[in-house]
């Protein structure tokens, strides 16, 4: 049985051989999507992708699933071990554009939730210019943990 969980909000350390290919990855999936909207491509921050391992590997090594305190934008995902890749892991999130609508944060979401499109709109958010990102495992998940800056979902605000 395959498991994925995705989590978004406003606010197993990996060798440098995968690090780089998830670097690739996540940075290629997020920068395409923020292109189709007209928004400049985040660059790589080493300093969030640092504390970024910090809180997968907590939550991996707890079985948790919930967002830090850090003040970053932050998307969660959590999956069964070994079975995604990092662009099935980003494009989770790139996925939740089908109920997006252009609007003020929290008016985002054809459904009227905006946590339905919370993981696309920090994706896109034009404010952001910088993620890092890292993974953990444990008891047979892999989580992964972006971090954004400058962060978005701002009420009020709109992505770009």
């Amino acid at each position: 049985m395959k498991t994925c969980i995705l989590a978004a909000i406003v606010l197993a350390t990996a060798a440098p051989a995968f690090a780089s290919d998830m670097t690739d990855q996540i940075l290629a999936v997020h920068n395409r999507e923020r292109a189709e909207v007209g928004v400049a491509p985040l660059v790589w921050s080493d300093e969030l992708a640092d504390g970024a391992q910090q809180w997968a590997d907590h939550l991996a090594g707890s079985g948790k699933f919930e967002h830090s305190s850090t003040g970053d934008g932050e998307n969660l995902w959590m999956g069964t071990t070994g079975y995604y890749s990092y662009s099935q892991m980003a494009q989770g999130w790139a996925d939740e554009k089908a109920l997006f609508k252009y609007g003020a944060f929290p008016d985002l979401s054809t459904d009227g939730n905006w946590a339905s499109v919370g993981h696309y709109t920090q994706m896109i958010w034009s404010n952001t210019t910088q993620v890092g990102c890292a993974k953990g495992t444990g008891s047979g998940m892999d989580v992964l943990v972006c971090r954004y800056r400058t962060p978005g979902n701002y009420w009020g605000q709109k992505p770009y």
